[in-house]
């Protein structure tokens, strides 16, 4: 087996329209499918990345919070390249989301920095 490329990451959100205005109108990935799943009670939006993958956002009903700090095990958080990370940083606490500081990659001397989705979810801008 050799693996090509990550196909999909899935997110599960706690509040569907909050979620799609951010990934969506925030961040601007493109709407792919949307369908809703009556015999769940849930949402499940994919959304086109720019390199050919997808991220899934998902809703179910009384989903319980996971936990991000402290660090737990699991997904830590979900990377994106971008041409200048502190422009881009910027950008998005000009429109209201938390952001923390640009921080150097001690190994790769690549700046980075992370902002949080509306559930709280640790999202890292890459220079890459």
């Amino acid at each position: 087996m050799q693996l090509q490329r990550i196909h999909h990451v899935a997110v599960i959100a706690s509040d569907y329209e909050r979620s799609k205005t951010f990934y969506v109108d925030v961040l601007g990935l493109k709407v792919v499918g949307e369908h809703y799943r009556a015999e769940r009670r849930s949402y499940k939006l994919d959304l086109a990345l720019p390199d050919g993958g997808q991220l899934e956002l998902f809703t179910f009903p009384d989903a319980p919070p996971r936990p991000s700090r402290p660090e737990a095990i699991g997904l830590r958080h979900l990377a994106f390249v971008v041409a200048d990370v502190g422009a881009a940083l910027a950008e998005l606490a000009g429109r209201g989301v938390v952001v923390e500081e640009v921080r150097v990659d001690e190994y790769t001397g690549k700046r980075f920095g992370f902002f949080f989705d509306p559930d709280d979810l640790p999202l890292e801008l890459y220079e890459a």
